[in-house]
């Protein structure tokens, strides 16, 4: 799973979208006019002074011309940007309209596509200026506008009338159709940024778990330090008083090397934690790093019955690894091992730019409720004896490296845990 950054979903992203759809509905729209126009100078015989007219088009052509380099340039733009823009629209519109017939015009409906956009996009301020400003523009072409001219002989004035109905129910379907689709344009990019809104807050919330836990290992690493150092005297004593009894010389010899493992394992926990990017790592061939974290782990779990297998050809391509990779993969073999003690089988190989690990088990498998809760923080199928941070941790740990954890059920019974790590190099690459 990638990370995202909440920094990088901002409103100003979603605006330049927004204001690329308005691009290409202002180009729709100038078509439209452009026709409806011509309808109504050819073929109604309306007369209007064609020098303003041309010009109000030619001033909303260049203003959307102005915005399409600008995005083009990937300059930023934010909601005021976007708000002069609409009222750039408004005015184009207004002045057309004085010298096309004011409020008789039946393209006075347009006022509609600014306000919508308005009310989808931006915030209650501009989108009750753009209201506002559409309102006073319309009120005032009902007192104030330059009548259309029309040819008119004795009894046409019916049909110019429906022609006028016609040309009003035009208008509304045109607007209709371009309301409709660009709403559901803006209600989908909105969408689309709460999702990623929400990832980043789940993001935010995991790696915030992620350091808080970092903080006690490191506590806890320290505070077991004397513990351990007794325990360490103890089991040595035993060793050497217990020298000339099998029995308790093996349990003492045991004793050491579990107190040794448990010096070990928070030594890794007192140097790992805080370590917040895979880069810091090193580069290891996929094949050995497995070798390497499995032998780790059966000097922990030496009664587990294991078949492990690389099944591409050796050597493997490398990857990047680091200590908190190695516990990561050392806790999702646990979990295979506590499912199924008596066998548990992990394979090795590569894919494309990727190396991928499959540890499985027979053990119950999953559940519906934990697959849907499986990688949760504090979440765990072992009541008292599991603390729910082993998968959490495992799942968090390979998605700094670029990886991915998934868990299915296997047929006949078990799950099968799937590391996926990014390939570094391939061996014999430059």
């Amino acid at each position: 799973m990638e990370f995202v950054n909440p920094a990088h979903v901002s409103p100003i992203s979603a605006t330049r979208e927004n204001l690329r759809r308005l691009v290409v509905l202002r180009y729709f729209v100038l078509a439209a006019l452009g026709v409806a126009l011509v309808i109504e100078a050819l073929v109604w015989n309306m007369q209007m002074p064609l020098q303003p007219v041309a010009a109000a088009l030619a001033f909303l052509g260049l203003l959307n011309v102005a915005a399409h380099i600008s995005l083009r340039m990937g300059r930023p733009v934010s909601d005021a940007g976007f708000f002069g823009y609409l009222l750039g629209d408004v005015a184009g519109l207004t002045a057309l309209l004085y010298f096309a017939g004011g409020s008789t015009n039946p393209l006075i409906s347009l006022y509609l596509l600014p306000l919508m956009i308005a009310a989808t996009i931006l915030p209650a301020r501009y989108n009750w200026s753009v209201a506002g400003l559409a309102v006073a523009c319309y009120s005032l072409l009902l007192f104030w506008y330059e009548p259309l001219g029309e040819h008119q002989h004795h009894g046409e004035g019916a049909t110019q009338f429906n022609l006028h109905v016609l040309g009003m129910w035009a208008t509304f379907v045109l607007s209709a159709g371009l309301i409709a689709h660009f709403v559901a344009s803006m209600a989908q990019s909105l969408r689309e940024r709460d999702r990623l809104l929400a990832r980043a807050r789940e993001e935010a919330l995991r790696n915030e778990r992620i350091v808080a836990l970092g903080t006690l290992a490191a506590g806890a690493a320290h505070e077991l330090g004397t513990p351990l150092a007794t325990m360490t005297i103890l089991a040595d004593d035993m060793a050497q008083r217990y020298a000339g009894e099998p029995g308790m010389r093996d349990d003492a010899a045991e004793m050491q090397v579990q107190i040794a493992n448990c010096k070990s394992i928070i030594s890794s926990l007192a140097d790992s934690a805080g370590a917040a990017r895979g880069e810091s790592g090193r580069a290891q061939p996929a094949d050995s790093f497995l070798d390497e974290v499995l032998a780790k782990w059966l000097l922990m779990r030496p009664a587990v019955g294991v078949e492990c297998r690389w099944s591409d050809a050796t050597p493997a391509p490398s990857i990047i690894v680091e200590q908190t990779l190695s516990q990561a993969v050392i806790n999702l073999f646990n979990n295979a091992a506590d499912a199924s003690p008596a066998t548990v089988e992990i394979l090795g190989r590569s894919e494309a730019d990727r190396v991928v690990i499959e540890i499985k088990d027979r053990g119950p498998g999953l559940s519906a409720e934990v697959a849907r809760r499986a990688g949760e923080a504090f979440f765990s199928t072992k009541a008292a004896a599991g603390l729910g941070i082993g998968l959490f941790l495992a799942n968090a740990t390979v998605e700094r490296f670029g990886g991915t954890v998934r868990i299915v059920n296997r047929e006949g019974g078990g799950a099968c845990t799937q590391i996926s790590l990014p390939i570094l190099a391939r061996p014999g690459a430059a």
